[in-house]
């Protein structure tokens, strides 16, 4: 390859959709993004309309390639990361949706797990994907959809009707209907794949009711998945890298051998170490999952998933007003000297790992007349590192303990978060150069395909280190922290038995007033 070649990245994430072009040394050429408006029908469900997830990511990909070939480059691959889970379900011969996306975040199926999970069959689908019984993943979702469109469900095991994650979807548009295919790390956050066999497993399809005619093919991440269509471009261009963002990201980091940790802080929180051609299973309510798969053969990682952590500061500026920005938190905590034992605790659609509890709701706990702007706001900051350390905690009970972290996402432009998280984890955080790493690791999956990368060293020699963080707290002074946060979220789980005794989603010290 020339070194005019450059890697189209599409980044399709919760709230926005983006397009990266990257050049063979990982440098940012051009890049264009837009926003990606939320749709909330009642308590718990979060939608997105499929159709424009599919104008803003071929408006920001036609941008991005615009940009970046204007600068003398050339485009040669396309690689595209996700947000996992969300579901959609299309019409094969026209394309059209038959219901909104169902997201990742969304908890409408809660009942139809606890139902399955008083079957019995939780330990099951856990041997098997790796995951557990949680309306999180996509299986739920489907069959949702499928027993609430009329006739739907009948035209899905005629194989007329498509399901795919966000990539698949993606990537059916992109070559005009074309191809129908996902990657392993997609296919592993259905509950439908087995992460062992490398299989949409017949025992899972039958009891989440779930049609094979429906399903994608499932390639490996670095793959030749098809062409786009030339009119989108002006020419056809291989798509030859597919990931979901949280594993896209573990590329991006250059995580590749067992024992290296990177986390997200995007809308949600995801922290990924990876466990090499060793599936672990966790008896600690994490999550087994593919990393990647190249060449035939799986790297897996060890997975700690938080549901809120930037979605919390964008709720405190759209929805409370307390910020104009989210860079105006970093200054808003720098202002005081703690939060006085104020505790916020972010469970708008339920906790994540390692509680999953879906009935959990929101709480901000310790609140008295002195408490203002800057002390919510630096406790909304704050719960991304408690809830980092709690994953941490189960993860070392699983005999998997981090030396060191790699952070990205958007939060990590914050300082004083960073300087936090390493006070509360008590190990060292590192931030990259490149801080659209989930971006990169799409645009690396591609490369190596397209042999620009010859292999995951190569990939490695072009991460850089940006800033790193030490902790600089006693060990008295976390462990405070912690027990404070702890007894937090005790107040928000198992919200139906709590209900008689706590109507309140904003609780109060004992003896205080709001």
């Amino acid at each position: 390859m020339d070194d005019n070649s450059l890697l189209l990245a599409i980044d399709q994430g919760t709230t926005t959709s983006r397009a990266i072009a990257f050049d063979s040394f990982g440098g940012i050429v051009a890049s264009a993004q837009s926003e990606l408006p939320q749709i909330y029908p009642k308590d718990g469900w979060v939608e997105h309309d499929p159709d424009e997830i599919w104008r803003t990511t071929f408006d920001v990909s036609k941008r991005t390639f615009e940009a970046a070939e204007s600068k003398g480059g050339r485009v040669v691959a396309i690689g595209i990361a996700n947000q996992r889970e969300t579901t959609v379900l299309w019409n094969r011969r026209t394309g059209t949706p038959v219901h909104n996306a169902i997201v990742w975040q969304d908890r409408r199926t809660t009942e139809t797990c606890d139902q399955l999970r008083e079957l019995g069959v939780e330990e099951e689908i856990q041997a098997k994907t790796g995951l557990l019984l949680d309306p999180y993943f996509s299986a739920t979702k489907i069959a949702w959809i499928l027993d609430h469109v009329e006739g739907s469900r009948a035209q899905a095991e005629a194989g007329s009707i498509l399901f795919g994650t966000i990539d698949s979807f993606l990537l059916w548009h992109l070559t005009a209907g074309k191809v129908h295919a996902t990657d392993a790390t997609n296919a592993s956050r259905t509950s439908l794949f087995n992460i062992h066999s490398h299989q949409w497993d017949e025992d899972l399809l039958h009891l989440f009711a779930v049609p094979r005619a429906c399903l994608p093919k499932v390639c490996d991440s670095a793959f030749r998945f098809g062409e786009t269509n030339p009119a989108i471009f002006g020419r056809p261009i291989p798509i030859l890298g597919i990931a979901g963002d949280q594993q896209a990201a573990t590329i991006g980091q250059c995580c590749f051998t067992p024992g290296a940790a990177k986390s997200t802080y995007g809308t949600g929180c995801f922290l990924l170490v990876n466990t090499g051609q060793k599936a672990v299973k966790s008896s600690n309510r994490l999550l087994t999952t593919i990393a990647y798969r190249l060449s035939g053969q799986t790297t897996y990682a060890l997975e700690g998933s938080i549901f809120v952590a930037g979605a919390a500061i964008q709720w405190l500026r759209d929805d409370l007003n307390i910020i104009t920005e989210a860079a105006e938190t970093e200054r808003l905590a720098r202002l005081i000297e703690d939060t006085g034992d104020v505790y916020f605790v972010p469970a708008f659609t339920g906790l994540g790992a390692p509680y999953w509890d879906p009935t959990a709701r929101g709480a901000i706990v310790g609140l008295t007349r002195s408490t203002g702007r800057a002390e919510i706001a630096r406790a909304a900051l704050e719960a991304s590192c408690y809830q980092t350390a709690d994953l941490l905690a189960a993860m070392a009970k699983d005999g998997i303990d981090a030396v060191n972290l790699r952070v990205d996402g958007g939060m990590t432009k914050n300082d004083w978060l960073l300087q936090y998280l390493a006070n509360i984890l008590d190990i060292s955080i590192e931030r990259p150069v490149v801080m659209e790493t989930t971006a990169l690791g799409a645009a690396c999956l591609a490369g190596l395909q397209a042999g620009i990368f010859g292999s995951l060293d190569d990939i490695t020699r072009i991460w850089r280190q940006e800033s790193y963080f030490e902790p600089a707290i006693t060990p008295v002074e976390r462990n405070k922290r912690l027990a404070g946060w702890r007894a937090a979220v005790g107040r928000t789980l198992n919200r139906y038995e709590n209900k008689a005794t706590d109507e309140k989603s904003i609780i109060c010290s004992p003896n205080e007033g709001v």
